[in-house]
């Protein structure tokens, strides 16, 4: 019987040949002869164009050859990407010092987050933010995607659905209570407010949620290293030049999910494609992620299909969680012949846990957040 849907598998012969083909996929991208080898490419633009409703992937991952100037963090910029990835994706390499002639990964190949297709999805593990802009008649649905940074330990971004309820170009800072006192405590008091300029770590745009009684905010930056760490208060803040891009975009009242899934799946011509994100904790913070439990959210991940699972490979994956795409299986039942068989399928860990937080109306949150 099928370990997801305890209904009879396909036959022996058909999933012994799914996991023949799982073991040859494998060892050929560790190889670069298929198409998980990371292939040399432009920059890659933050806009995509989506063939439609079914289209899960985004994106492409390629290879860059560094100069003796460049910082990861520089690259991670230039290439819209979230700096932390980037520095997990190149193990080895100085973040601030990699030197001249390196080849450094580019992570650009995302799977969508599921079953949205509209506003703003602010994924936190992923520390990235997807914009659906309203669809217009003939036209083919788009998908703008940026780096965000998200809240840090005790000031956790909220997980739920809200809205944007205003648009501020060259915003003022008031500083909260809360974030003036932590920050007096520390030696570095705050003025009242911080006006439009250099220093106002709002940058030169926001957008005012709901939440929180308006203190959550998209806003841009002066500090652009930090976009991809759980730097802010709260709030959730984008690269200069990707917030001056979306700020005309977005109309008031557009719908904002802010949603907790360290793990993405995608099936691609029968192939299961795995993302996975290193968990946030109940105070918004990145932890090391639990093999037992994350194997337990790929199970519930891959739902009916019969499948089987390179169980070795997949734990690889997730206990990296470095945000790349990797071929973990194969679908087993593709063939319309009846199943006969009471072979089954590469059996996942005996363990329990629970599913990515789903998107909730907000109620109550911490309204003490600011930056």
């Amino acid at each position: 019987m099928n370990v997801f849907t305890n209904r009879p598998v396909a036959p022996a012969r058909r999933l012994r040949a799914a996991r023949h083909r799982l073991a040859l996929l494998l060892v050929l991208s560790t190889l670069g002869a298929v198409s998980l080898a990371l292939p040399l490419a432009p920059a890659r633009a933050a806009t995509f164009e989506l063939s439609g409703p079914d289209q899960t992937i985004v994106g492409q991952d390629q290879v860059v050859t560094t100069v003796f100037a460049d910082t990861l963090y520089d690259l991670a910029r230039k290439y819209g990407v979230d700096s932390q990835e980037l520095i997990r994706v190149n193990p080895g390499i100085d973040p601030w010092l990699p030197g001249a002639g390196k080849q450094v990964i580019i992570p650009g190949r995302f799977i969508l987050p599921a079953g949205l297709r509209s506003g703003i999805i602010v994924n936190v593990p992923e520390h990235r933010l997807y914009y659906f802009p309203k669809r217009h008649r003939g036209q083919p649905q788009i998908v703008i995607t940026y780096p965000v940074s998200v809240g840090k330990l005790d000031w956790n971004t909220p997980i739920g659905l809200t809205q944007v309820t205003q648009k501020l170009k060259h915003p003022t800072w008031y500083p909260p209570a809360g974030v003036r006192k932590e920050h007096l405590a520390e030696g570095d008091p705050l003025p009242r407010f911080v006006p439009p300029g250099p220093d106002n770590p709002l940058g030169q745009y926001a957008l005012r949620l709901a939440a929180g009684g308006g203190t959550y905010l998209i806003h841009g930056t002066n500090n652009p290293v930090a976009v991809g760490m759980p730097v802010t208060h709260g709030c959730v803040r984008l690269y200069p030049d990707d917030i001056e891009a979306l700020f005309p975009l977005v109309p008031v009242g557009t719908a904002v999910h802010i949603i907790n899934e360290p793990i993405k799946v995608a099936w691609v011509d029968g192939q299961l494609l795995l993302e996975a994100h290193p968990p946030i904790n109940d105070d918004g913070d990145s932890v090391e992620p639990n093999v037992d439990a994350f194997a337990a959210l790929l199970q519930k991940a891959v739902g009916d299909s019969t499948v089987a699972i390179n169980w070795d490979y997949a734990r690889e994956v997730l206990a990296k969680s470095d945000g790349q795409l990797a071929t973990v299986g194969l679908q087993a039942d593709a063939s319309p012949l009846n199943p006969t068989s009471a072979d089954s399928a590469i059996p996942a860990p005996a363990v329990t846990a629970s599913a990515p937080t789903e998107s909730k109306t907000l109620a109550t949150v911490d309204a003490s957040a600011a930056q």
